[in-house]
């Protein structure tokens, strides 16, 4: 068997093998982003990825630790006293993470690909009813990122080296909820309202990329380093919806809330990933990669009302990320012409430290790819690993405590994905 056929077949079950295995890393990471199709070696290819992600993160012995009832003057808002319900909840849901490429050669040294996918995203779901809902009832993100990315290349040495360079359009959006106010046992006016306040944001902005290749096509060997661009979010605008929230303000009785807007700014984060793969035997190849994501810039975000007036708070959505590390290794093996496989260990840094639930992850994962054709492929991944345990609670952050709040505890949990691919060469 030929070493450069592991090119077609082989290298398609450790793609759709990685994309699957980084599903669940952390900060606000989904798919993050791929650019493999770019090396594709035919003139003309697409392609498309479903990833399917089921963290099961449960979070146990919760203490509310902020049993204040809300207060418009003092503008205190810790919901009331919770301890009274459950102590333990789900705090996850599984989620879906897309991708869709086109890749095209323009003449022996240009390729070109654009791609959608959701890089970053995330939910927390873990409902009212448990004893922290004055931190949490529910948490989404979500994101759309249409990119564009080009590579030139020359003979040098007994391979080729390769200078990328792409650009991306980033849309990125969300909400949180959680309890103001707890209105259990109150008389009306107050027991028609839900002591639920939610904040809305959204906005958008632009990234680059570029890095560089070497490629080995005989051995299969092929090292890239790329630098993914942060995306500055400046002009992140939203709303602040306080209407199911009622204030008592002494001399004048009392006020219900308004939804009114608000304004801030974030950066969703910068990366630089290694990613290196090799022919080590005739039908065998052995790949791994060191990404690193500067998910320390999002700390604490505040967000101030547009305009000043009375019931109208500003407030601050807290993350306190430390930089992430993901490290993965594997080998995969070309079975006969058609089929492929490759197994995988991936060991991802938590980004939580003290406050959160983004603790170490560690994952197996395993690959096959079938072709039946030489112009279709079918690959199939699935990941199980573990999230392991920690726990949550007040911590300070440039002088002021983050997290007093809510405290809870968490053991190691169960993390599974499943990725499935379609791709078409032509």
């Amino acid at each position: 068997m030929a070493r450069n056929g592991l090119k077609s077949a082989g290298l398609a079950a450790v793609a759709g093998l990685l994309a699957a295995s980084a599903a669940q890393a952390g900060g606000l990471e989904r798919g993050g982003y791929n650019i493999d199709l770019l090396f594709d070696p035919s003139d003309y290819a697409a392609e498309a990825t479903a990833t399917y992600v089921n963290p099961q993160r449960e979070l146990k012995n919760v203490v509310d630790t902020d049993t204040a009832d809300s207060n418009a003057v003092a503008e205190t808002f810790g919901g009331g006293n919770l301890n009274g319900r459950p102590n333990s909840v789900d705090d996850t849901d599984s989620y879906w993470a897309p991708r869709i490429g086109f890749k095209a050669a323009l003449g022996d040294s240009v390729d070109c690909m654009a791609d959608y996918s959701q890089p970053w995203g995330a939910h927390l779901n873990p409902g009212e009813n448990w004893a922290g809902a004055n931190s949490n009832i529910e948490t989404k993100v979500e994101s759309d990122n249409y990119a564009a990315t080009c590579s030139y290349k020359w003979d040098l040495g007994p391979g080729q080296m390769r200078v990328i360079g792409g650009v991306f359009y980033q849309e990125v959006g969300g909400f949180k909820e959680r309890l103001v106010q707890d209105f259990t046992g109150f008389p009306p006016p107050f027991s028609s309202l839900s002591g639920v306040g939610r904040i809305d944001l959204e906005d958008s902005g632009w990234g680059w990329r570029a890095g560089v290749a070497y490629e080995i096509p005989e051995y299969a060997l092929r090292a890239s380093l790329v630098y993914n661009s942060a995306v500055d979010l400046d002009h992140l605008r939203g709303t602040i919806d306080l209407t199911q929230v009622a204030f008592f303000v002494p001399g004048i009785g009392i006020l219900n809330g308004t939804k009114y807007g608000v304004h801030g700014s974030a950066s969703m984060p910068d990366s630089l990933e290694l990613k290196v793969q090799s022919g080590i035997a005739p039908g065998w190849l052995a790949f791994g990669s060191v990404k690193w994501t500067d998910w320390s810039q999002l700390q604490v975000l505040e967000f101030e009302p547009d305009e000043a007036a009375l019931g109208r708070f500003g407030t601050s959505l807290n993350f306190l990320y430390r930089d992430g590390w993901t490290i993965t290794g594997g080998i995969g093996h070309k079975f006969n012409d058609q089929w492929s496989g490759a197994v995988s260990l991936t060991w991802d840094r938590g980004t939580s430290h003290g406050y959160g639930a983004q603790t170490d992850t560690w994952t197996v994962g395993t690959g096959v790819s079938y072709t039946p054709t030489a112009n279709v492929e079918i690959r199939l991944a699935g990941v199980a690993g573990i999230m392991t345990s920690g726990s949550s609670g007040a911590v300070t952050y440039q002088g002021e405590v983050i997290g007093d709040d809510v405290s809870y505890d968490f053991d190691n949990d169960f993390v599974g994905a499943i990725s499935t691919s379609l791709k078409v060469r032509f």
